[in-house]
Order: structure tokens, then sequence, then C-alpha cells
């Protein structure tokens, strides 16, 4: 790639030699012309001279004795017989020519009828062509003068004519008096001088050549220093530098024009600002990027036709969008919500915030968002797109969900036995029964809704206990899980019994993990409660611990009707039942999977089931075997 040194040395060199090619070609042209208006100028100044007067004609007189002054016989009289004369040479054929005594020229005269009465170069006049086709001729016929310029056509060599009217007496024209002579060509005159010439030439060509490589390398030098001060230079911490000063160039800047120094002063004090607002906004970039990369809200901006320009890494999680460049997407696209385009549309229109929920589903469950628009406009001016903010609500939605469940189930749950311990207590009260046997069947209903408010009530107190990380309880020891599960079925033994079910203990004696006893033998109860409630007479419930790995998987299998698959998802909800008469009628609270599922968390573990309705279920518990001694959070 040429520079700019290499690009105005060549130019200005071309153009150099250009003009001096030109001049040259024209001061050659020009004093071509002028050589040879000169010499027919000077010409015709000497046929005036030599021009004789007028007198009777071709015979004795002023012609005659011109005549003899050049050695031919007067008059056409005396030219020989034309049986004697030469043959008429061919135009352009070359006659003898014979020594004149009038020197450098050729004397002519012509007459009225364009024939050759007389030439001082040719012997026998009577040999030439008629000249009245020439251009001199023709215009001293017209009583003008003539000249021209060209080879001989007798001669063959260059010749210029003047021609002048030869009058009589009574002043008409008698006849052409020509006067030429050989003229060398200008090339010729100037070929002696041609090698001075040119060498003269070389030295002017040279010491241009060397002015403008001077001019160029200054003129470069200049437009390079102003070139690095313009591009773009290596970032610093802070952001662009300046390329510095050198002394080279503070001490070349004096004998610059001061242009350039006006130039390049300005040029310094603009780059140096113009660094300054970069580093300011680049400062201010990476200060909004990060936070906006540290949002837990996803945020979107989106310009006047809804084309998406901007999403931070939350809002690319959201919508699946990748961390590549954002591609040229609508709103619509890149979201596929309805609702987000027509509140971003709202938004643009009305040039007013606006603040909505939406609900989105994914492939794992269904989000719940709440989002901010807001205008992005300069002041006084219409919006011109609109930034969104989105808050992932999904938690607090589930939790007041949750909530409500909660109180209506607990409600529920409570407001039957509150009725039949009421009822059959007013009865008791108002008209006692006289029989033994019906008091004792009213009393026996009141304790046993008693009991169920007591159990929910202790169900309830456990969970809070669970849930809430700052409540006292033991600490975590080495136990031996076989034990654990011991323990746990001896307090299910008789209702197993009762329905002629079976358990059976399946753990290597030498297991052991760090737990809470008490919670894990509970949660084992609770999932020994369930499969002995809801399995039929005569079938079998297997308990069984083992390590996978680094954890521990306590495990509790019953053949009884299965849990069918939409209700999994949701089966250690509190309250929450598969089926609520058959439960209420099995006598549980509804709170008991919600207490194995916290007591998990409580190990950093979790409570899974698996199950076909139908089939039997399989409930299991998965624990660190060596746990934090913590509780979540």
């Amino acid at each position: 790639m040429k520079t700019i040194f290499s690009k105005s040395f060549t130019v200005l060199l071309l153009t150099a030699l250009a003009m001096a090619l030109i001049f040259t070609v024209s001061v050659l042209i020009f004093m071509d012309s002028l050589y040879y208006e000169t010499n027919t100028r000077n010409l015709l100044d000497t046929a005036h001279v030599l021009r004789p007067g007028p007198g009777p004609g071709p015979g004795p007189g002023p012609w005659g004795a011109f005549l003899e002054a050049i050695g031919d016989s007067p008059g056409k009289a005396a030219a020989p017989p034309p049986s004697e004369r030469s043959p008429i040479p061919e135009e352009g054929a070359t006659l003898p020519a014979r020594e004149a005594p009038l020197g450098p020229f050729r004397v002519t005269l012509i007459g009225t009828d364009g024939e050759v009465i007389a030439d001082s170069a040719i012997g026998d006049a009577g040999g030439i062509v008629n000249h009245r086709d020439r251009p001199e001729v023709r215009a001293a016929l017209e009583g003008r003068e003539g000249s021209a310029r060209r080879p001989s056509a007798s001669l063959g060599s260059p010749f210029i004519y003047a021609a002048l009217p030869l009058y009589g007496s009574a002043g008409e024209i008698r006849g052409v008096f020509r006067l030429s002579r050989l003229v060398p060509s200008f090339r010729q005159r100037i070929a002696s001088a041609a090698l001075p010439f040119l060498g003269l030439a070389v030295l002017t060509v040279l010491a241009a050549a060397g002015a403008i490589l001077l001019f160029s390398l200054s003129l470069s030098r200049s437009l390079n220093r102003l070139v690095a001060i313009a591009a773009p230079v290596p970032e610093g911490p802070e952001g662009p530098s300046l390329p510095p000063f050198s002394p080279e160039a503070a001490a070349l800047l004096p004998r610059e024009p001061r242009e350039f120094i006006a130039l390049e002063t300005a040029l310094r004090t603009m780059a140096a600002e113009l660094s300054r607002r970069i580093a300011e906004a680049r400062s201010e970039g990476r200060r909004l990027e990060t936070i906006l990369n540290g949002m837990t809200e996803g945020v979107l901006a989106v310009n006047g036709t809804l084309a998406l320009y901007l999403a931070n890494p939350q809002a690319r999680r959201i919508f699946a969008l990748g961390e590549d460049p954002l591609p040229a997407l609508s709103l619509l696209e890149a979201t596929h919500s309805t609702e987000l385009e027509a509140a971003a549309r709202r938004v643009l229109g009305g040039n007013t915030p606006e603040e909505l929920q939406i609900k989105r589903f994914s492939a794992a469950a269904a989000q719940h968002f709440r989002v901010f628009a807001a205008p992005l406009k300069a002041a006084g001016v219409a919006a011109d797109g609109v930034v969104m903010v989105m808050s992932d609500v999904t938690r607090l939605v589930k939790l007041e969900q949750i909530r409500k469940d909660f109180v209506a189930n607990v409600s529920h749950e409570l407001r039957t036995p509150i009725q039949l311990v009421k009822g059959f207590s007013e009865t008791l009260l108002e008209s006692p029964p006289e029989e033994s046997a019906e008091i004792r069947r009213c009393i026996e209903i009141i304790h046993k809704n008693a009991q169920g408010m007591e159990n929910l009530t202790n169900d309830l107190l456990t969970l809070v206990s669970l849930e809430e990380p700052g409540a006292p309880r033991p600490g975590m020891a080495e136990l031996d899980v076989a034990s654990l599960l011991e323990e746990a079925v001896q307090a299910v033994a008789l209702q197993a019994k009762k329905k002629d079910i079976g358990i059976e203990v399946r753990c290597p004696p030498e297991l052991t993990a760090k737990l809470y006893g008490s919670f894990i033998v509970q949660g084992i109860v609770n999932l020994l409660d369930n499969a002995v409630k809801y399995s039929p007479p005569g079938s079998r419930v297997w308990a069984s611990a083992g390590a996978e790995g680094d954890e521990l998987v306590i495990e509790v299998r019953d053949q009884g009707i299965g849990i069918p698959p939409e209700h999994q998802e949701r089966i250690f909800e509190r309250f929450y039942r598969v089926d609520r008469s058959r439960s209420r009628e099995a006598g549980g609270t509804g709170l008991g999977l919600s207490i194995v599922r916290h007591i998990a968390l409580v190990h950093q573990g979790r409570a899974e089931v698996e199950s076909h309705a139908g089939e039997g279920s399989v409930f299991r518990i998965r624990l660190p075997r060596t746990p934090a001694e913590r509780s979540p959070a």
C-alpha cells in the first residue's frame, strides 16, 4: 500500500514532468511556426525588393533586362522549339539545376496562364509543369501576396515560396514574380543545440525531482504526525491515550507551515477531549454492564419498531436467547409473548409507564413475572423505545397459593371435627341419652375428633419446628440406620397387625450415617403409616436402607392403591390429598408427607416418590451420609 509520501511524490513528479513536456512541446511548436513565419516574411520582403517594374511584356525592357540578368533569352520566342525541349517531367521529379546568380534564392517568372517563362534553377523552363494551381501563384494572379511552404515538385527539396503579381504599364497583371529559397527544417536548425538542451533539461528535471522529494517528505512527515494523532491508539487502564509529542517533532515544528501547526494543536486538543469522553463513556458502560449482569431481574430494551437490541443475561436465560450477539429479532419473535408486545405498544402509544403480571410456560413449569415497562425518551420528545424489567415472582405466587390453600385446608380439616365435637357435646348436655351405649358412642366420637385435632395441631407444630432455622433441636450423631428402621417398624406394628400386613426390613447391619435420629424415625413412621393405611389387608410392606455413593437411601415400598402421575408432583405439599374422602376415613391429617419432605431438607437431602395407580408406591428419602450440621433457611 502506498504511503502519503510515495503518493505525493509520484503525483507531483508526474505533474512536473507533464508540465515540462507540455511546455517544451508548446515552445517547439511555437518556435517552429515562428521560424517559418519569419523566413516567409523575409522572403516576401526580398521579393518586393527584387520584383521588376512594369514594362511592355516579355521582350526588351525591364522584364527583358531581368531575364538577361538571370541568363535567359528574352521572351518565350527565345525558347527552343518543342522538338528540342526536354520532355516535361512528371510531378515530383527532380530536374537538373543550374547555377543561379542570385545566391540562395530561386527566381521564377510565371505567365498569367500558369506556364513557367523562366526559372533560375532550371535551364529548360519549357519542361516545367503548369503552376497555375500553386496557392502562391493563385494569390498573386488575384493581385495579392502569396506564400507557401512545401517540397519543390521539380527539385524535391523543402522550399518557401513568395509570389507577387507583375503589372503592366496600364496596371494590368501581366504575370507572377515568384521568389523561393531552400530552408532547412526547424529540427535541423536546432540539432546542434539539442545535446546541451537535453543536458540542461535533465538537470532541470533532477532539480525539480529533488525539490519535489523534499516537499513530499515534509508533507508526509507532517501528515503522518497528524494521522498518528487522529488514528485509533491502544487503550490504557483509563482508556485511550495520545501518542507522545516527540522532541524530533517539536524541533521540526518551527520549520513547518503555520497551518499545520494550528491543525496539529487543534487535533491534539480534540483528541485529548475525545479520549477523556471515551474513557468516561467506557467506564460508565462497564458500570452499567456490571449492574445489568448482576441483576436477578430480566431487562429487555426495544426501539420504536419493537426490535430487540438489549437483553441482560437473566433475560437471555428466561427466553433462551443464548450468549451470542442478539440477532435481528422483534420482541414477539424473541419472547413469544403477545402480552409483552401489547404492553410495549401501549407504552409507546401512551408515552407512560405500565406494570403488569404475565404467566409463561417453560419446559420445567409455569413461571410468573411482574413486568414494569417504561418509555425510553429524551426530554420533550415522544418515546422512541421501551425498557422492560421482569421480576420472577413464581415463588411468591406459589407461596401465596400455598398460604391460601393452607388456610382453606386447615379450616376444612378443623371444621368437621369441631362441628362433631360441638354437636355431640350439645346432645349430651341438652338431652342426655338414657342408654349407656349411646353415651359411650357419643363420647368415643368426641374423643376421636379431639384426637384428630390434636394430631393435626402436633403435625403443624412439627412443621413449624422443621421450617424454623432457629428452632431448638438435638445435635446430629453417627447412628445405626438398622436400629432406626426397627424403631419405626415397632411404632406401626400394631396398626399393621390389625390389617394382617407384614413389614419386611432390609438394611446392612454395619450401615451408619450422621443424622437427627428422632426426625428420621418420625419420617419413616409417616411413610410406613401411609403404606399400611393405603395397602389392602394381607399385603406386604418393605422398609429398606442402603448406601449409594455418598448418599444414604431409605426406601418404603408398598402394594397399595398407588398415586396417579398428575398428583405426584404435589404429593409432598401440606394438606394435599389424592382422594380426600378416603384419606379422611383413614384418619390422616394431610401433613405426613410434607413432614417427610422437611425432614429430608433438614438433612440437606430430598424426598422422592415412584408410583403407578393400582400398582403400589415407593417413597425414598435421599440424604448425604455426612451432612453439614445446620438447618436450611
